[in-house]
């Protein structure tokens, strides 16, 4: 078959509100995450040198910050960042009702 499919919310949540689908979808090269946040949720500081990894953030609702390499860029729905490998990155949501999209990939 030429492509899979799922929910996001049919799969188990690897922490709360996060869900990630590269299993699911039976992925090898492309990691897709959704988060559903509400105000005051913060992830953790992290980079994917290692893996040369880059991800695309996405925010669908709410509001959201995100540091890259100590630089603060506040997200309003629509917007968009790419953030490179090595760059260190910590996301925060900052209105109830919040959802993202991060999509990562080599």
């Amino acid at each position: 078959m030429g492509y899979d499919t799922t929910a996001y919310d049919d799969v188990e949540p690897r922490a709360p509100g996060m869900y990630f689908l590269r299993d699911a979808l039976d992925c090898e090269r492309l990691g897709v995450t959704v988060v559903e946040a509400d105000a005051g949720w913060e992830g953790m500081e992290h980079d994917h040198a290692d893996g040369d990894h880059e991800e695309v953030y996405v925010l669908l609702h709410g509001e959201a910050t995100l540091t890259v390499d100590g630089d603060a860029v506040d997200l309003a729905p629509g917007d968009a960042v790419r953030v490179d490998p090595g760059s260190t990155r910590d996301l925060a949501f900052s209105a109830d009702g919040s959802k993202m999209v991060i999509a990562g990939a080599p």
